[in-house]
């Protein structure tokens, strides 16, 4: 049976070539290429996305650890985490990721953002109050940005602190 392969002609051939098995299986490709391993390490964090939007944010946070494994000083994946354990309700393992991501990238909106919210369930209002005034001077840009920042001023209202006054709301999603 011709059609019954489950390995494309080119990718069966290496097999049978020299060490081509081994390379495969040791991270080299058939071409010999070093970049092989990066659509792998893409792969978990795609994986902990998707598990994510189905709802299973204990399958994601394992997948989250495995991308973090490879790329251990991503923000972005540390930022995820963190969202993934506030919707577990561990929100120690929460604070302490989104501090992480921003010891590495200072400038992540979502992670002053959702910080926020969480030192303010934890009776920590001048942290809390830090952090939105840190995420309403760079807001992020996109459909639901509006949304985003329109919650994060009323809370910095409800707090009593003012919010950044040299920038209106419709002028800080606009182009800079």
């Amino acid at each position: 049976m011709v059609g019954d392969s489950t390995l494309p002609a080119s990718a069966a051939a290496s097999y049978f070539r020299p060490m081509g098995f081994w390379r495969r299986l040791f991270g080299g490709g058939s071409s010999g290429g070093s970049d092989d391993l990066r659509p792998q390490r893409l792969d978990y964090l795609n994986e902990a996305l998707a598990l994510e939007r189905q709802g299973d944010y204990d399958a994601a946070l394992t997948s989250y650890r495995l991308a973090l494994r490879d790329l251990p000083n991503d923000a972005r994946i540390l930022q995820n985490m963190a969202i993934a354990f506030t919707k577990t309700r561990r929100f120690d393992e929460a604070i302490r990721h989104y501090r992480r991501a921003l010891e590495l990238d200072s400038s992540l909106a979502g992670a002053h953002y959702g910080l926020a919210f969480l030192l303010l369930q934890r009776g920590d209002p001048d942290g809390a109050a830090q952090h939105l005034k840190t995420f309403l001077a760079h807001p992020p840009r996109g459909p639901d940005a509006q949304k985003w920042i329109e919650h994060a001023t009323q809370a910095l209202h409800d707090l009593g602190a003012s919010p950044i006054a040299s920038r209106a709301p419709e002028e800080r999603t606009g182009s800079h």
